[in-house]
């Protein structure tokens, strides 16, 4: 160990060798990143200033949406320095950061989206005792739950992390730190890093998709029951949107993390990133925003609002 150099920085990988082609992805993942900026920005306004949306439902979605714009920050605007920079460095103490804040928001919106598919459990399948499931106290203890332990497992992970030692290779074979291709960096043994991140993800991702999927389970059973087609359809549509975004989610990360080893490549491990750190968070409000009566109508009444100002 006293013979190898020390690592400061890691080099990313290109997502493209041609300029032309890294300009055009740098203006692509520019108007993502300001759409989903966007997007959600305005989500938690109208939430915001429309008291008709200050229930458990959309305190709920006001927090998703805050954890969108945390992730997508996360990467995205590395990633844009790095599509015009020269030499696509990070420095190891910046990677471990990233790391970081990606183990926290990633777990965030999961368990986030499981207190989501819970509220949409109570108003299906409980309604009488809504409120009392639903409670603001309830709310908050959840919001707060979902950000506690997201920041156990990502300090957690990170502690390991900051265990190792780099010596060379230092270049990532992806566009932004992840766990998983800095171990492969490592000079000393990652036994233990990938037992933790095994063992975490085991117990807490697992256990968010699991209280979604049996939340889901209920409310299925629950809507198969209601006789009348309209009442079955009115249902539904309060949970479809939710239910859209919960798919977007998992079915990402499951192929992201369980395909094939034949499958395992480096350019398709970087769509599947893309998908689910970039695509996803501008995809969110957009998908409430389509699918939500209420939420495009509190849309529509502020855009009425800016209007009468203007002309004022």
């Amino acid at each position: 160990m006293e013979n190898q150099t020390t690592v400061t920085e890691f080099i990313l990988r290109k997502l493209s060798s041609d300029p032309q082609l890294q300009i055009f992805l740098f203006l692509m993942f520019l108007v993502i990143y300001l759409i989903t900026l966007a997007g959600n920005i305005v989500i938690m306004v109208v939430i915001r200033a429309d008291s008709h949306l200050h229930i458990p439902m959309y305190f709920l979605l006001f927090h998703l949406s805050f954890v969108d714009i945390c992730y997508s920050s996360a990467t995205v605007p590395n990633t844009l320095i790095n599509l015009l920079a020269e030499h696509k460095t990070i420095s190891v103490n910046g990677c471990i950061a990233q790391m970081f804040f990606f183990f926290l928001l990633v777990v965030t919106e999961a368990f986030i989206l499981s207190a989501m598919a819970y509220d949409r459990y109570a108003a299906i399948c409980d309604p009488l005792r809504y409120m009392e499931r639903m409670s603001k106290w309830i709310c908050i203890q959840l919001v707060g739950g979902a950000w506690a332990i997201s920041f156990f497992h990502a300090l957690l992970n990170t502690v390991f992390t900051l265990k190792l030692h780099f010596c060379g290779p230092n270049q990532i074979h992806h566009f932004s730190c992840e766990l998983p291709p800095l171990l492969q960096l490592s000079c000393t043994d990652t036994v233990t890093n990938q037992v933790v991140l095994l063992t975490s993800a085991m117990i807490f991702a697992s256990s968010a998709f699991l209280l979604t999927l049996i939340s889901y389970i209920h409310i299925i059973s629950t809507i198969l029951r209601i006789r009348s087609a309209e009442g079955r359809h009115k249902a539904f549509s309060t949970c479809s949107s939710h239910l859209i975004v919960v798919v977007l989610f998992y079915l990402t990360g499951f192929l992201r993390y369980t395909k094939p080893s034949s499958a395992s490549s480096v350019v398709l491990d970087e769509i599947f990133s893309i998908q689910y750190s970039i695509l996803t968070p501008m995809l969110n409000p957009i998908i409430y925003s389509l699918k939500n009566k209420e939420v495009k109508t509190a849309i529509g009444k502020m855009l009425g609002k800016l209007k009468f100002l203007k002309k004022c």
